[in-house]
């Protein structure tokens, strides 16, 4: 089969990744999505409420992501991503008062756990070696079933760096996800392992350039049209039903659905895919930070996990946050200033503020779910599937998501080059 055309159902990272790649390969695209506007979970707006421009949610890449990077350059994104010059996480413990500070050498060889001004407070560099028991072969495994999760290294640096990452309490997350997380961040020293923010909106950084390298091309993108059907009676997709009845699957164009699973799973019900999920909750305050606040501080014994320091605007997230997601947004509004107050030890009355909420944020990342993502290819030969649910070896994060769309790109190409 020749592809010479390919239709999206989706546009956040995933697909627009998928859309840039079939682009530069020379295929007709065009691109949609149910919502208002592209970039699904990494969508900016602007809010009333704050009179700001914030992110749905606060989305952190590393300076190793590669595929972060090559999209970037692609599509021309001219704001950098804001951070520090080096690999270092900030921590205050608010039960406790002690902070501490992890600063990684920028080398592969991790000689920062020689320093006890570099690694955990109390902590000794053979703590550090239990680590590697993540690396052997644990396709099967929970992380709690490789390492011992208890101790200072654990509490004070892996489990909430952990729970970050995977979106899932630490110890039952994969360790095979974490695995492969370590390898491509850690391992490869601090400079692969520096925290990068989106400044001054996610959209800026990764989705409005996209869009603007999209449509220098030729390639449209509609809002607001959801597929609801898709006719595969045989080993190709046949028909989408986008509500105005079908319309035929030219026989030279390639489907990439790109959506989140629960509507992949509704569309074609014979796929696997994650069925359970964790959600984020995200506070956001219309005040400028301290001077001299960490751009990112990590916190233990509050509500709030991270904090995130903004020009105009301070900003909470919390991971696997089930416990929480369905308390009053008022309330959570205002433990997060306390706990804001604390963190950067000042007083002021509470700002203007806003919460976000996503009950099904990202997929479980147990092994038990991560099992049951899908392969990019299906056994309709024309429709792939896309999406940092899908088995990319990554957790859901801004870079599987690109990975993801890269993979269904390459392989509609590989097929059309048949």
């Amino acid at each position: 089969m020749t592809f010479a055309r390919a239709t999206i159902a989706g546009a956040g990272l995933a697909g627009l990744s998928a859309a840039v790649r079939l682009v530069e390969a020379g295929l007709t695209v065009r691109i949609a999505d149910s919502a208002a506007q592209a970039g699904g979970r990494c969508r900016s707006y602007h809010d009333p409420q704050l009179g700001l421009t914030i992110d749905n949610g606060n989305h952190l890449v590393l300076a190793g992501n590669r595929s972060v990077a090559a999209f970037r350059e692609t599509i021309g994104a001219a704001t950098p991503l804001a951070g520090p010059d080096h690999a270092d996480f900030a921590f205050a413990n608010l039960a406790g008062g002690d902070r501490w500070t992890i600063r990684m050498n920028d080398g592969v060889l991790p000689w920062w756990v020689l320093s006890k001004r570099r690694r955990v407070p109390g902590t000794g560099a053979l703590d550090y070696l239990k680590l590697a028991g993540l690396l052997r072969d644990a396709a099967a495994d929970a992380v709690g079933d490789r390492i011992d999760a208890t101790g200072p290294v654990w509490d004070k640096l892996m489990a909430p760096v952990l729970l970050a990452v995977l979106n899932t309490p630490p110890e039952t997350g994969s360790a095979r996800l974490t695995a492969a997380v370590l390898r491509e961040s850690l391992l490869r020293g601090g400079k692969a392992t520096l925290p990068r923010i989106a400044e001054p909106s996610l959209a800026a950084a990764f989705i409005d350039p996209a869009l603007a390298w999209l449509a220098a091309r030729g390639t449209p993108f509609t809002p607001g049209r959801r597929l609801r059907a898709i006719e595969t009676p045989g080993d190709r997709a046949t028909a989408l039903d986008w509500g105005a009845g079908l319309e035929p699957v030219a026989d030279d164009e390639a489907v990439i659905l790109a959506v989140p699973p629960w509507v992949a799973t509704a569309l074609l019900p014979e796929i696997s895919a994650p069925d359970a999920f964790h959600a984020i909750v995200n506070g956001h305050f219309a005040i400028a930070p301290p001077e001299g606040a960490a751009a990112m501080l990590g916190l233990l014994g509050g509500t709030a996990e991270w904090l995130f320091a903004f020009p105009d605007r301070i900003s909470v997230t919390v991971s696997a946050a089930d416990a929480i997601v369905d308390l009053d947004r008022e309330e959570l509004a205002r433990r997060f200033w306390a706990d804001i107050q604390s963190a950067y030890r000042f007083s002021a009355p509470m700002p203007a503020w806003q919460i976000v909420k996503e009950k099904r944020a990202t997929f479980a990342a147990t092994p038990e779910q991560d099992a049951k993502r899908p392969a990019t290819a299906t056994r309709w030969r024309n429709l792939f599937l896309a999406g940092d649910w899908t088995r990319t070896g990554l957790p859901a994060t801004i870079e599987g998501a690109l990975r993801s769309g890269e993979t269904a790109a390459r392989l509609a190409i590989g097929a059309r080059t048949r």
